[in-house]
Order: C-alpha cells, then structure tokens, then sequence
C-alpha cells in the first residue's frame, strides 16, 4: 500500500481512481460490523482485485487496511474489528520432526533427490515445525504467493533432507532494481515475475557435501512450472536475502547466484521505513536468458510471448 503527500493511493502498485477510494470509504462506512477478513473480501469482490489464477487478493487488502487505519487514513470511519487472532499462531512441535541420525558421506550415495511440493495440511504442519525448530529465523506465514517444497532422497528409505519457501518478491530493492534497469512502470507491471527464495534450510543432521548448491540448481528448474502452474505467472528471476553476519552465501554462489548489492535493512514490505532489520546481501538467479528482456516490458508488452518460450502465458498482476 502506498499513500502519498496528496491523498492519492495505490494498492499492489495501481493508484486508485476517486471512484474506488470512494468505494472503499463507503464499505467500511455501510458496514461497521463486518471483520477485517469480511472487509477485505468484499472490497476484492467488488474491486476485482484478483491475482492471475483468479482468486482474491484479500490478504493484501487485510494489510492494507490496517496500514490505512494506522497513517490515519480511517479515522473519521469505524474501528476496524478484528475477530480472529492477532499475530502468527505458534507452531505445534511433534516428534515428527526431531532430529534425526547423522546423514553424512558423498551426495552421490543419496541421487536421485526429489523436491515434494507441499500440498496438504499435514506436510504443511511437517514444513512449519522443520522451520520453525531449526531456521534461525523461525516459521511466519508468508506474505502474497508461495510455494514450499521437503527435499527428499530416493534412496530408501527416502529420508528429508531439507526444505525451501519461495514467495513474492519485495516491492522495492535499490540494488536488484538498479542492477535490473527496470523503470517504476516496468517494475510495478513485472514484479510477480521474480520470486524470493526466502528459506533455505539443510536439517542440522544433514553434513553432505554439495549438496546445498545442489539442491539450488534443482530448485530452480522445478521452480518455473510450478509456478506457473500454481499462480498463472512464469518467474524469469529469483532472489534471495543471505545475513553474511550469520552464513557467507557459498552455496548460492556455489549454484551461479549473482551478488548485487546490500539492503538497507529495511523489512520487504516497509515503505514506510517502519520496520527496521540487520543489513543482508542481495543475491539474483536469472531463469532464462530472455529475462532482461521480459522485466523491461511495460503496457501492451506484457501480454506479448517471450522469445523462445513456446508461446507461455504471461498474464501478469501483482500478487
């Protein structure tokens, strides 16, 4: 959410018409009893606010209605209700997930590895105690898309190895932005093409060498389909934060990762320069060579094909 010195908004990068910023004045005033959640929902209904594969941006719209509540925006209007918990919900641990004996030796011993998508509540409740007990950053609920992945051998008895969250990408990065080259325009219209990689866990037991970089490398192949699978949109760049005060990054440079440049310490979604964090190094994967190409695209360009991608959809929005 963006409001600027003028009153005017912005929502996902789109400035509001008059119409709409009335509209949301209006179902916010016309029904003081209906949730945040409630809220959000309808004014994505009748907004059509929508991510590619259609469904609603209300979690967005959640977040930005609370961020219009707190500049001020609502003051005059309702209190906005808020009728579920606040704040992330803990993480149940189980013996599920305890750690396990050493895996060690050759990453050779453990081909073929297969990167499982998480699709169910139970391997979601699985993936959240994996990160949760041993990411240092802990489990949060991911902002916009995402998708999550265990690593697994195929050896038997198909033990995990690992796991990865990817999600989208932050709104504004000087050094990504600058090293891609990308106007306002071609950023606001292209950004749900470049996806965060934004947990990157090897189980504590597991001492195989290679096989970080290796895992990358598979990653990022299976990344492209199904993403474009999941949210009608095919990733032309990845990126990825590394606290170097914590771990150096070899293993995406080990995989070709690109180092750009340093954040400000400043959290993804802090426009509002909120949010302090620790300062992180920034690091890009291009998935194809067109990519440049692709990100640069403004208007009408958007919905034109990629050169070489066998006419793949490109309808694009932000997420």
């Amino acid at each position: 959410m963006s409001l600027s010195s003028d009153g005017t908004l912005s929502f996902c990068g789109v400035e509001l018409t008059a119409e709409q910023t009335a509209l949301v004045r209006q179902i916010i005033a016309d029904y003081p009893k209906l949730s945040q959640t409630e809220l959000s929902h309808t004014i994505c209904e009748l907004l059509d606010w929508r991510r590619p594969n259609g469904g609603l941006k209300s979690r967005e719209c959640n977040l930005f209605l609370q961020q219009l509540q707190q500049r001020g925006w609502l003051k005059s209007l309702p209190e906005l209700r808020i009728t579920k918990h606040r704040g992330p919900y803990p993480t149940k641990i189980e013996a599920t997930s305890d750690p396990q004996p050493a895996m060690t030796g050759l990453l050779a011993n453990y081909f073929p590895l297969e990167l499982r998508r998480v699709t169910t509540p139970e391997q979601g409740h699985l993936f959240r105690q994996y990160i949760e007990r041993y990411h240092y950053l802990g489990f949060k609920v991911p902002f916009g898309a995402s998708l999550r992945y265990i690593v697994h051998t195929q050896q038997p008895p198909h033990h995990p190895l690992a796991c990865l969250l990817f999600k989208s990408s932050g709104w504004r990065m000087a050094p990504r932005d600058q090293w891609i080259g990308w106007s306002d325009a071609a950023r606001q219209a292209n950004l749900p093409m470049v996806v965060n990689n934004s947990r990157f866990l090897i189980f504590p037991w597991v001492k195989i060498p290679n096989l970080a970089s290796h895992i990358l490398s598979l990653a990022a192949r299976q990344i492209v389909p199904d993403w474009q699978a999941m949210y009608n949109v095919t990733p032309v760049l990845l990126e990825t934060l590394v606290d170097v005060d914590r771990y150096p990054g070899t293993c995406y440079r080990a995989a070709n990762w690109i180092g750009v440049g340093t954040t400000q310490g400043r959290g993804r979604m802090d426009r509002f320069h909120t949010s302090p964090t620790t300062r992180k190094d920034i690091l890009l994967y291009p998935l194809t060579r067109y990519w440049r190409q692709v990100l640069h695209r403004t208007g009408e360009q958007v919905q034109t094909k990629e050169p070489g991608a066998a006419g793949r959809p490109q309808e694009l929005d932000e997420f």
